[in-house]
């Protein structure tokens, strides 16, 4: 059941990467919420391919197709369920990968366990191609949550050599991040975006991380020891399949750190108990204590490039080459904002549906 995620609202991703559709449902929402589809289409451009010249080339419109679960603009109550049809594909640029699996990608991995009945075209379902229907589900419930006055933003924090500013962890500046590249400081974009175009002429693909925050949340949402909602959090984070490390916080840098400097100390702030600091990304002990809830996901370099790199033929048990054709992303980082902020509001929505004083607010 590895293609579900939720305990209160019930999120299936499906499809493969040159399949003829990717979708996902999305059950236990509660019928009268309203979708601006618009908005959401807005919000589904940020992630889609061929956008920018740092991306990759492949251009697909991801224009969800509703199938079910939206009736005039507003949820009815039955599961909701939508597609994006694939339209640019090209298969036969991994025909030979089935043999001879690409370094850092999931080839050699699915081959074991599938028996050689996946489908190796474009990545088969470990495609990051299938993190459009989370988007979908995602855009979804950030407009919701901000009805509640709960609001999701992400930036890029790094890539490569270059960093942004981060946010002020007590009071995240969400409103200050640029659309079209974002990050925080606007003068770091095109040093990111020439750090990219260098990997891009060798050849090579880099990685980075984004940074994330969450507004608006009370105090006490989340449960202690495996409901926390950091696991809650981490589990949908790391089904993004260039994941590859995730703290909240500071916590990158929690082993060098004394408590008398990490620990959030408690003030009175408009008669709401908060913290002069925010060290622990807004969770104690798995539970939201009011502050923003801040957290870093740390995104592999895409493992598809250009040069020739060592692998084994599974057939004849030879070490061989491999070079990689396709079109792919030389930094998946800037499309990857949209999806980091689409995972933390379904783990949000899914947590605020158990938490009947917190739906009160919507």
């Amino acid at each position: 059941m590895s293609s579900f995620y939720g305990e209160n609202l019930k999120l299936s991703i499906f499809g493969q990467s040159h399949g003829p559709a990717i979708g996902m449902t999305l059950d236990g929402i509660p019928a009268g919420l309203s979708v601006d589809f618009d908005k959401l289409q807005s919000f589904m451009a940020l992630r889609a391919p061929g956008q920018h010249s740092y991306s990759t080339p492949r251009k697909e419109a991801d224009v969800p197709e509703f199938l079910s679960g939206i009736v005039d603009g507003c949820t009815c109550g039955s599961p909701i369920a939508a597609i994006i049809r694939n339209t640019n594909t090209r298969s036969g640029d991994y025909n030979n990968l089935r043999d001879c699996p690409r370094p850092g990608h999931a080839d050699y991995t699915a081959q074991v366990k599938y028996g050689g009945f996946q489908d190796a075209a474009g990545g088969g379902h470990f495609s990051g191609r299938l993190t459009a229907p989370l988007c979908i589900a995602g855009g979804m419930c950030k407009q919701w949550l901000e009805n509640m006055g709960i609001r999701i933003a992400a930036h890029i924090l790094q890539i490569g050599s270059v960093s942004d500013l981060s946010f002020n962890a007590v009071k995240p500046q969400i409103y200050d991040i640029g659309l079209n590249f974002p990050v925080l400081d606007d003068t770091v974009a095109k040093l990111m975006q020439e750090e990219i175009s260098h990997v891009w002429q060798a050849k090579d693909s880099i990685g980075g991380s984004i940074e994330c925050a969450i507004t608006g949340l009370p105090a006490g949402l989340g449960e202690p020891m495996f409901g926390g909602v950091e696991n809650r959090i981490a589990q949908i984070i790391y089904g993004i399949p260039a994941v590859k490390g995730l703290w909240f916080g500071d916590g990158i840098r929690a082993p060098e750190a004394r408590g008398s400097a990490y620990n959030d100390a408690y003030t009175i702030h408009n008669g709401q108990v908060t913290t002069l600091t925010n060290h622990n990304g807004g969770i104690l002990g798995g539970i939201t204590n009011g502050m923003p809830v801040v957290f870093t996901a740390a995104i592999k370099p895409t493992p598809s490039i250009g040069q020739s790199q060592q692998t084994v033929n599974l057939k004849t048990g030879e070490i061989t080459t491999v070079e990689v054709k396709g079109r792919h992303d030389p930094c998946i980082v800037p499309r990857a904002v949209p999806v980091i902020e689409a995972a933390a509001a379904i783990a949000v929505y899914d947590m605020i549906l158990g938490n009947s004083s917190v739906q009160k607010r919507g």
